[in-house]
């Protein structure tokens, strides 16, 4: 017995394994002529052409021409951003022998400033300054129409001997004097950048001195500037510690310590009272590092962890209780948009959540302190009751005598020290000092 017979499967082979089944004969391929065997076996007779199958017939063609003729003649041009009317020439594509026609192609990027002006009754209503007269004004709003507001090309063909602030100072506050007074309520004009942003002379005054002065240092100074700020930082380092842990958990006990001491000694202030009256204060350890106040740029994500690690290594353990507090109140741990206002707010909970558990702590030590002070003091504590070993045995007249039993008591007695209520052992009266007469 086999397998085919335990399945069931007649002996005899399958008939479809018996049929081969037929395959049509492989055509012979030829190699083709100029191709070595050894090339043509190693690409498997299929061989890339090795040049464009073009017949020689379109290759005599000739491409076809259009209907348009294009030619470039030098012809004049005149420009609407121009006021004099000047005829100047450039080169012209020209198609079938008509010139193109219309404006000049860059007159669009001819942009001109749209200067007030004012008139003579506005100019002594609204704008008169005892450092400018009119004939100045005059002049420079002149000048501001014609070079665009370039100020320093402005300063240039003035007349008098005034500065760049100086004149944009006097045509700013002119420019937003006129829109002022124009407008039909100044909240027309209030998000006119003219109106909404004041020019100050002496802030830009101040910014070009602070960069001539920085463009001007030599490679010695910057070297010895970045050697002063690194200094400085690390003395800032130094100046300002970090506290410990529990510096500040104590910090709110003995602001009400203090508050206590300041009542007075004869007046009789509960402490309860002293607790309201004096909160905890917390130290500012939520301001912004010093290495980064050190620096000019830096990120907000930054400084929020810089914080938020000073919090934690400035609370100690309680920073534990903070954040699950801060959980229960369903408030991220770090803010998702850590702007100004948010780092603001989220430093400022952290805050009062500190307070909190700080007044929390006080409130449980006043309650354990008002509770053993309310007392009676008729509860005295029971006189623990006198063990078997503290009863006073007496002597008995064994055989033993002092020599045998009390000798291995104390013995005994030596190995487990430390037993209350026990007295030392007398020695023995052969062991006792001798006490000596007045004859000795």
């Amino acid at each position: 017995m086999d397998a085919k017979d335990i399945l069931g499967l007649p002996k005899s082979a399958f008939p479809g394994s018996q049929e081969k089944k037929s395959r049509p004969p492989k055509e012979p391929q030829r190699k083709p002529d100029g191709v070595s065997r050894e090339v043509y076996a190693l690409t498997g007779g299929v061989l890339p052409p090795l040049m464009p199958n073009l017949e020689p017939a379109h290759l005599k063609k000739r491409p076809t021409v259009g209907k348009e003729k294009i030619t470039w003649q030098w012809l004049p041009f005149t420009s609407s951003a121009r006021t004099d009317s000047l005829q100047l020439y450039h080169w012209v594509r020209v198609v079938n022998g008509v010139p193109p026609t219309g404006d000049y192609a860059f007159a669009k990027y001819n942009k001109s400033v749209d200067v007030l002006k004012y008139t003579d009754e506005e100019y002594e209503k609204h704008l008169t300054d005892n450092a400018w007269s009119k004939e100045e004004t005059d002049q420079l709003f002149e000048l501001c129409e014609k070079f665009d507001l370039r100020f320093i090309v402005i300063a240039d063909r003035f007349p008098s001997d005034r500065t760049v602030e100086e004149l944009k100072s006097r045509y700013y506050s002119v420019t937003r004097k006129l829109l002022i007074a124009r407008a039909a309520s100044p909240e027309d004009v209030a998000n006119h950048p003219i109106v909404k942003e004041q020019f100050n002379a002496k802030h830009e005054t101040e910014r070009k001195r602070a960069l001539s002065v920085v463009l001007s240092q030599t490679k010695l100074q910057e070297r010895k500037d970045s050697e002063i700020l690194a200094e400085a930082k690390r003395i800032m380092e130094t100046r300002t510690p970090s506290k410990p842990a529990d510096e500040v958990e104590l910090q709110g006990h003995s602001e009400v310590g203090s508050g206590e001491k300041a009542a007075g000694v004869g007046e009789d202030v509960s402490p309860v009272t002293a607790s309201i009256d004096a909160p905890p204060v917390i130290p500012d350890t939520f301001s912004i590092p010093a290495n980064l106040r050190m620096q000019k740029v830096y990120l907000r994500s930054n400084a929020l962890d810089q914080m938020l690690q000073a919090v934690s290594t400035a609370s100690g353990r309680t920073n534990i209780h903070i954040e699950q507090m801060i959980q229960d109140l369903s408030v991220n741990l770090k803010p998702k948009v850590p702007t100004k206002a948010v780092c603001a707010e989220h430093l400022e909970l952290r805050k009062e959540i500190l307070t909190l558990l700080n007044l929390q702590k006080q409130m449980q030590k006043l309650t354990e302190a008002t509770g053993s002070r309310e007392r009676p003091h008729s509860e005295a504590p029971a006189t623990p009751k006198r063990s078997n070993r503290d009863v006073d045995r007496p002597f008995g007249s064994d055989a033993g005598g002092f020599g045998g039993e009390r000798t291995g008591k104390r013995d005994q007695k030596r190995k487990a020290p430390g037993r209350f209520g026990e007295p030392p052992p007398s020695p023995p009266q052969s062991k006792r000092p001798r006490k000596y007469k007045a004859s000795d």
